[in-house]
């Protein structure tokens, strides 16, 4: 058991030596603020759709995710990778990043709301239980991606 604990620490070293422990903390702080206000953007237009368009959820996580996308942007080159210039560049790198989340979560979200409506007493909270799911999962994916792509230095080209 140690031996395994041991072996899974030096694995997670090695995974994220190449991350610096103070932009890793920019970035969760930074993510806490665009998670929270992107679900509250998603919640109050699913709210505000609902009682007008049939699958509103839907519709919602599209809108928020767009105007969500810009703010994370700016957090995240102000903020966390702090690079200079390329903001045509850097926002559209930031828009595929996004894009493959935004696709997922358009394929997921239907399938999340059913299974918490059939899996549990929580039937109208689905589609904000499923979004908050689709929300933690995508800060990880996210990071990575930007890390790499979307605010990758010239020097390590």
């Amino acid at each position: 058991m140690v031996i395994a604990s041991l072996q899974q620490a030096g694995l997670v070293r090695r995974l994220t030596r190449h991350i610096p422990p103070a932009q890793f903390g920019r970035y969760i702080l930074v993510g806490v603020w665009n998670t929270l206000f992107g679900y509250a953007m998603y919640a109050a237009l699913t709210a505000l759709l609902t009682p007008r368009v049939r699958y509103a959820y839907i519709f919602a996580s599209v809108l928020a995710s767009f105007v969500n996308i810009t703010v994370a942007f700016l957090g995240y080159k102000w903020f966390i990778f702090k690079t200079r210039g390329n903001y045509l560049r850097e926002w559209g790198r930031c828009l595929l990043v996004y894009s493959g989340g935004i696709a997922a979560g358009i394929l997921l979200l239907p399938v999340l709301v059913y299974v918490v409506r059939h899996s549990t007493m929580f039937d109208a909270a689905a589609p904000y239980i499923a979004g908050a799911i689709l929300a933690g999962l995508n800060v990880v994916v996210g990071f990575l991606g930007h890390k790499t792509f979307s605010f990758q230095s010239p020097q390590a080209n």
